[in-house]
């Protein structure tokens, strides 16, 4: 698995910024070093990050970057300093004419009472490849709107695009996918692209950037949904009967209709930057069917929200999140190809994710799966605090879900607890022929707690746990496999509990794992 490695070096730029990243290389360790060249200004940034930021650039210009690798000196098979990594040609883009949503013909106005839905979607409808939307200091209430190729849109410091909480502002509904079904939806606040799992990318180049935020319709939009669609599907839900317990919830069937944040369907290069996030009805920042979807310096919140997830690749691929700070109710990421049978059928996996430097302040961590029928693969996460979370790094599936999980690669981070197993919540739908396969991960330099925070429903409990749980399926040949940790520090485990827990696995390889004091 670790000799099969693309690496990545890539950057985002506007006019007078750019953001470069880079992965994490094989053979790095946390006291390495990395210096990012401007070899057109004779320019150096010396960072113990994977990714650089610059500014002061000139708009509509080319500038050579090399990027390199600084061992310590106490690595003796690293004599060499420093090692280029890689270099390319930045291009900075033009300056382009700002269009102000509260100037004429828009007349938006941010008092956080007046509806401008139909202001803004005139402004982003007049967007073209040469203008950005600029959204200036003050709350401007919105509904739905639809965000089209090549928009550009700008929140200044103190600017709040803040979603309505009437369920009317969100409709007509559209295709989109929730918790693996392809299904009509509520619209979101910010809708990129039209879902078609057969289709090619049909929104592309996005950038929504800036020092705002976008904000939507939280609890009382969701609710409202909740109680619009349960009444809808009423006589529907009573039918069901003792099929219910397959669902997470009784009411799981009518939630599944809300919107999220921010939904991209077949989207392609979206850049999402800097800005403040949350409050979704349900997902905040969602996208399917859809590449290169990178997300960086952002805090993403979800407080008292169901299904409050952060940032959630969907049969999508290579896209990356990194620089952020969550405080989400649910999942900070979670990874997800669909589900059982409509999963296994599309057959979309979701593959090359990158997620580094990110913070969870609470919630569940990071997830892969449920809804894992389409396969999740090659996913790199490194240089993350996760401590308080409830789930920390969980890698799961029910029985039923058939699809795959594999060459899961994950380095210096402090977590919960990591788990890899099957669940019994959330699993409605046909079942697959065999039990999905989980297998080739490799977990090294980690720090588990060996316990996890309870923090649902304004709660802040602690529970002790085994800092590594691996649970697979009771069917030959579908047990947890190929999976090995190194260099893991595990604090002490409480009273009774082991601090290793495995069933049905195969193949689970530990090198050099420690014991040490709970902090």
């Amino acid at each position: 698995m670790l000799n099969d490695f693309d690496f990545l070096l890539d950057y985002r730029a506007t006019d007078t910024e750019a953001e470069i990243f880079w992965d994490l290389p094989l053979d790095a360790d946390p006291d390495c070093e990395y210096l990012v060249v401007n070899n057109s200004a004779d320019e150096t940034i010396k960072t113990k990050k994977t990714h650089a930021s610059l500014s002061g650039l000139t708009p509509e210009s080319q500038i050579d970057i090399s990027v390199y690798i600084v061992y310590p000196d106490k690595r003796a098979d690293h004599k060499n300093n420093p090692v280029l990594l890689g270099q390319f040609s930045l291009q900075t883009a033009k300056t382009k004419k700002k269009i102000d949503i509260t100037a004429a013909p828009y007349n938006a106005v941010g008092d956080g009472k007046t509806n401008n839905t139909d202001a803004i979607q005139a402004a982003l409808t007049d967007c073209d490849k040469d203008s950005f939307i600029y959204i200036p200091a003050g709350t401007f209430l919105t509904g739905a709107l639809n965000v089209h190729s090549d928009t550009e849109i700008y929140l200044e410091e103190e600017a709040l695009l803040q979603g309505t909480e009437n369920p009317e502002d969100y409709l007509p509904k559209i295709w989109s996918r929730f918790e693996g079904h392809e299904m009509e939806c509520y619209r979101s606040l910010l809708n990129l692209g039209e879902l078609d799992h057969d289709a090619d990318y049909n929104c592309k180049n996005v950038v929504i950037r800036g020092k705002g935020s976008i904000m939507g319709g939280g609890a009382a939009l969701a609710k409202a949904i909740a109680r619009t669609e349960g009444e809808r599907l009423r006589d529907y839900i009573a039918s069901l009967g003792d099929k219910i317990k397959e669902y997470e919830k009784p009411e799981t069937i009518a939630c599944r209709f809300r919107g999220r944040l921010i939904n991209m369907s077949n989207c392609q290069n979206i850049w999402i930057h800097g800005l403040t996030l949350g409050y979704g009805p349900a997902w905040n920042l969602h996208f399917i069917y859809s590449d290169n979807i990178v997300t960086d310096h952002c805090t993403i919140k979800s407080e008292g929200i169901w299904n409050g997830d952060g940032w959630d690749p969907d049969s999508s691929t290579n896209s990356t999140i990194y620089a952020c700070d969550f405080y989400t109710e649910d999942d900070s990421v979670a990874i997800k190809s669909g589900k059982n049978p409509e999963g296994n059928v599309i057959n979309r996996p979701t593959k090359h994710i990158r997620v580094f430097d990110c913070i969870t302040n609470f919630g569940h961590g990071l997830c892969i799966g449920s809804e894992m029928s389409g396969g999740v693969e090659d996913v790199r996460l490194w240089d993350c605090e996760m401590g308080p979370t409830w789930s920390g790094i969980e890698i799961k599936a029910t029985k039923k879900r058939g699809g795959y999980v594999k060459n899961i690669l994950v380095r210096d981070i402090t977590a919960s607890h990591i788990q890899m197993h099957s669940v019994g919540y959330n699993d409605d739908g046909e079942g697959s022929k065999v039990p999905p396969l989980l297998s080739d991960c490799h977990f090294e330099r980690m720090h588990l707690l060996g316990r996890f925070l309870d923090n649902n429903a304004g709660k802040n409990e602690w529970h002790d746990c085994p800092s590594i749980l691996l649970c697979g399926f009771d069917v030959p040949g579908y047990e947890i496999n190929n999976v090995s940790f190194k260099d893991i520090e595990m604090e002490a485990p409480a009273e009774g509990i082991d601090s290793i827990h495995t069933e049905y696995c195969k193949d689970i390889t530990f090198e050099n794992m420690k014991t040490v004091p709970r902090k």
